[in-house]
């Protein structure tokens, strides 16, 4: 099997980029430098605001089917680099093979629903009180789109934004994480062949900032760019939103999450402990949407505890890019340190862990792969409340349905959320307004 290094260098010749520059690419899988890429300087970025901005003039102007064609193009060139994009997104964010295939058909599925979008901007008719009189809805274009990215979702969550942006009739900067800038670049040329074929955009339609927090900051303070659309920590969204709304921009932020699912005595266990395993430990517990808390009734906690214990301990953890791999590595030494806090202070505050333990360090010494960590907690304390970006999954009990809600909704943060029951009246409480307080709630599937 090929070293990261080996893989990146045979992919990057695939996609036409170069690997010498000044910022490391450093796979998870080995924790090593991969290659180099040019870090974009905060004059280049300028220029790069400046080239989007005169593209933008022009591209307002074409008619919206036009823009969906564009995206059509670009679909197919996703269709037919997605082996090679996916096993990209894998080495360099650290996920298992068929969650980087996942993310670019994620990325294919997004330019569909453009497509057809650009075909229905629609407007509304709105009846007026002055006579012979009536009111007309248009959708304008709005200017240049700043798309910031994070590490685990490398590219799919970049295409949700530049897809839709593109048909509106914007132009688009994006600042992926540092992480990750290889499958920017990548995704960059592949967008660049769409653009060769669609044959008369205006040059600087999309442009990439590749870099750290400061060229994240030259793109949140110029007013050049009406609308920064952000994904990563609510640290990283505290920082940002302040900027953008000094100079009355706008901003989309998806930010953290503290996941729920509440298992009650009615719910069909063999299907929940499945979604348990699967939404706690998949991308290592480093998805936005990754279970963290488990509230199970006390009748069945006992059973759901030790089933989900047993399924953890036969996880196979290793290379993502093994067959039969279902837990990769965590980022980085960063993300493997913030774990290992977390689960000091769930100690201290009465919890009683299982695993958590970094594995394969002699075949790995400088990437992070660790056993995922199951922690029974006697309530709902401040280290359940934050978010730790790793697989750490907080179980409490609960007795009457209420308390579950509210045990549920307890958390500053709100994104997705679950329940598990065969009872229709829990199922319909948790969906209703007095229930889950997230975006995202389902039923009897993980969040």
């Amino acid at each position: 099997m090929k070293s990261p290094a080996e893989d990146i260098e045979t992919l990057a010749k695939l996609f036409g980029l170069s690997l010498d520059g000044n910022l490391p690419v450093v796979s998870p899988i080995d924790g090593r430098s991969a290659g180099l890429v040019v870090e974009t300087t905060h004059e280049d970025a300028t220029a790069k605001i400046e080239l989007a901005n005169s593209a933008f003039l022009h591209w307002r102007k074409v008619p919206a089917p036009r823009r969906g064609e564009l995206v059509r193009l670009f679909g197919e060139e996703l269709r037919a680099a997605k082996t090679d994009l996916g096993r990209l997104v894998s080495i360099e964010a650290g996920k298992i093979a068929q969650e980087g295939l996942g993310e670019v058909q994620e990325m294919i599925d997004i330019c569909d629903l453009a497509v057809g979008l650009s075909r229905q901007l629609y407007g509304l008719t709105i009846a007026s009180e002055r006579p012979g009189h009536r009111m007309l809805e248009t959708w304008h274009p709005l200017g240049v789109v700043g798309v910031i990215s994070a590490f685990n979702f490398p590219v799919a969550v970049w295409s949700w934004n530049t897809a839709l942006a593109l048909v509106c009739g914007n132009a688009v900067i994006w600042k992926p994480s540092e992480k990750t800038p290889l499958t920017a670049l990548a995704c960059g040329a592949l967008l660049d062949r769409a653009l060769a074929r669609f044959g008369d955009a205006p040059a600087g339609l999309h442009q990439i900032l590749i870099g750290g927090r400061a060229v994240g900051e030259a793109l949140a303070a110029s007013p050049d760019v009406p609308l920064v659309s952000a994904t990563g920590s609510t640290a990283m969204g505290r920082a940002l939103a302040p900027v953008v709304a000094a100079r009355f921009g706008r901003s989309i932020l998806e930010l953290g999450g503290n996941n729920a699912m509440i298992v009650t005595p009615s719910a069909d266990l063999d299907l929940a402990v499945r979604a348990i395993l699967f939404s706690a430990v998949g991308t290592c517990g480093q998805r936005c949407t990754s279970l963290r808390r488990l509230i199970v009734h006390e009748s069945v906690k006992g059973e759901v505890l030790t089933r989900v214990a047993k399924a953890y301990r036969s996880v196979p953890i290793g290379d993502p890019l093994a067959n039969g791999t279902l837990v990769g590595p965590l980022v980085d030494r960063g993300a493997f340190t913030a774990m290992q806090a977390a689960l000091e202070r769930a100690q201290s505050e009465g919890g009683t862990v299982e695993g958590g333990e970094r594995v394969l360090a002699e075949r790995h010494p400088d990437a992070f792969y660790v056993r995922p960590a199951l922690v029974d907690m006697p309530a709902q304390s401040d280290v359940v409340r934050h978010e730790t970006f790793a697989p750490i999954l907080y179980v409490m009990g609960y007795s009457e349905f209420d308390e579950a809600l509210a045990l549920h909704n307890d958390v500053p943060q709100g994104l997705s959320s679950c329940i598990f029951s065969n009872d229709v009246r829990e199922t319909e409480a948790f969906l209703a307004a007095g229930g889950s307080d997230c975006g995202i709630a389902n039923v009897n599937i993980g969040p």
